[in-house]
């Protein structure tokens, strides 16, 4: 039998070299080594490609201490030195005991941001290596947003240097980079488990369905927070972007005045500064104001062949061990405080999914009438758009890839959930659960750079649920099972399944999902018939829609 020794922290790759920092906490981590060569120049709008090899005379070991930097975000300041176009790093967190067979399993998280940013940079892992019990290794990375990662039209498309959905082709670059180098790390490329929140999630569900569901082997399971269903486009849809981009960075033809210039190829020429001046938003055709995410996956006839729902709705999926969730208040952190009338509420919703009919908006309106309740500084119409957005882009998505993966995968390995964990100060702004506010306890509140509720961290009256919701998530990264490694008294997470045993695919199905609630009260929770009823009209709508 041959030795095994535990991982140095020089690991040697086929491009490079990088010295890892062991911690106190027992764990070691690789920050910003790069997994792709750098999105530059003529690689600016390519698909990624390998990172050069250094030259063997000058080869040179570099310390992995510091994380790479952030890729450019739709609207940020071109003066914001966190950020570059240089941007494809990866970070590798892993048990200082690892050994190289140690094939302990991966998690791979994709962060958030709408496609137009990245959300959750630079997490740290240690937190759940430590839930895990030092059994699993965690990778994290950044990829291309924006019109950096989703730009889109014609010129691009006809380029044999040019692709559409970088960003995406970047997350598949990482997952190829795990299959070649995790195991250096102690971790096992066939025990891969992704996971992410919000476009990440949507991400996930882009995975699953990528080139009509085909597996390339690059994951066995995956646990999604808030999936979103954004509008998505074909390339000749997107065609106003590019052109208006184009036009604005001066590269336009009756701009430069010069009928030879190539869109694209001045579009590479210009600096990272000068696209940043103006990469910002602008409405859809037709629209009277700009999506909160307008740079987004496109359809391509390749990567993604069908909308997210008819995918789903087909079967044309990896059938895997998968989680879906989403928070009890999704919407509120994204629509208008102000919001006065039924009126700008159909605006809004109008602006972000431009092929919402008047017809659509008024069953919208119908479905989500105006309740309240009324928070201070806030319009009356406030928490009705956000109910509505936050179901038509969150929850309603959420619950029928479920049901799709009851329908067409294995039923008995398919869970989902609603986070109902109420902070005081959200609560008391009128925010009630928002988006996403569960991955501060996924992580550990010391993990998110600043990000977590304060009633989250320890010795408050939320901090139990740090390691209520680790075990589930660790458990199901280890065995794809979050039941196994569950935390000793917490309930049963049951598949999501209808209470009689059938695949929910009506609105008289009661829906099976684990509530995180209170301590006392968290448990298996039935879908009330409300929202079932207006997640099944959305769903009857969701390619018309474009989602």
């Amino acid at each position: 039998m041959t030795a095994v020794t535990a991982v140095e922290p020089v690991v040697s790759l086929k491009y490079a070299g990088y010295r890892g920092v062991p911690l106190e906490n027992g764990i070691t981590q690789w920050l910003g080594m790069r997994y792709a060569a750098a999105p530059l120049g003529p690689l600016r709008f390519a698909p990624p490609q390998d990172p050069p090899p250094f030259d063997d005379q000058i080869l040179a070991i570099e310390a992995a201490d510091k994380h790479g930097p952030i890729c450019l975000a739709t609207g940020d300041n071109p003066a914001n030195t966190a950020t570059s176009e240089d941007c494809l790093f990866l970070d590798v967190y892993a048990p200082t005991n690892a050994a190289t067979g140690s094939r302990l399993p991966v998690y791979v998280f994709i962060q958030g941001g709408g496609f137009n940013s990245l959300s959750n940079a630079n997490y740290n892992g240690s937190g759940l290596i430590a839930a895990a019990e030092h059994e699993i290794v965690v990778v994290t990375f950044n990829y291309r947003v924006g019109p950096y990662g989703f730009i889109a039209s014609r010129e691009i498309s006809d380029s044999p240097s040019a692709t559409v959905n970088n960003g995406l082709r970047d997350q598949r670059k990482a997952l190829e980079w795990v299959q070649s180098y995790i195991s250096l790390f102690g971790g096992d490329p066939d025990h891969v488990v992704l996971g992410g929140d919000s476009a990440g999630a949507a991400s996930i569900a882009l995975h699953l369905t990528a080139f009509g569901g085909r597996d390339d082997g690059l994951f066995v399971g995956a646990a999604a927070e808030s999936v979103s269903f954004a509008t998505v486009l074909t390339v000749e849809e997107s065609q106003y972007q590019y052109d208006n981009f184009v036009e604005r960075v001066g590269c336009a033809n009756s701009i430069t005045g010069n009928s030879d210039v190539n869109t694209l190829s001045c579009l590479r020429s210009k600096t990272s500064q000068e696209l940043q001046a103006q990469n910002k938003n602008i409405p859809y055709p037709g629209s009277q104001g700009a999506p909160l995410f307008m740079w987004n996956p496109v359809l391509d006839d390749d990567l993604i062949q069908y909308y997210t729902y008819d995918a789903f709705a087909h079967g044309d999926f990896i059938k895997v061990p998968v989680i879906f969730g989403d928070d009890t208040n999704g919407g509120t952190v994204f629509t208008p405080r102000g919001t006065q009338s039924q009126a700008q509420s159909s605006r809004f919703l109008h602006d972000q999914f431009p092929y919402l009919t008047t017809d659509h908006l008024e069953r919208i309106n119908t479905l989500f009438p105006n309740q309240g309740p009324n928070f201070p500084d806030s319009g009356p119409f406030w928490r009705q758009v956000s109910n509505a957005y936050g179901d038509l882009r969150y929850m309603c998505p959420n619950l029928f890839i479920s049901t799709a993966f009851a329908r067409h995968g294995n039923p008995k390995q398919n869970w989902n959930y609603r986070f109902n964990v109420r902070d005081p100060a959200l609560t008391q702004q009128g925010l009630g659960v928002p988006h996403t506010v569960e991955i501060a306890a996924i992580w550990g509140p010391e993990n998110v750079h600043g990000g977590c509720p304060n009633s989250f961290r320890p010795g408050a009256e939320n901090a139990w649920v740090v390691p209520f919701i680790q075990g589930y998530w660790t458990s199901f990264i280890r065995t794809l099972d979050p039941n196994l490694h569950r935390q000793p008294g917490t309930p049963e997470w049951k598949p999501f399944t209808s209470v009689g045993g059938v695949a929910a695919e009506s609105q008289d199905t009661a829906l099976n999902r684990l509530l995180f609630d209170t301590s006392s009260t968290s448990g298996m929770e039935t879908v009330d018939a409300a929202k079932r009823g207006a997640c099944q009209y959305f769903s009857s709508i969701g390619a018309q829609i474009r989602q």
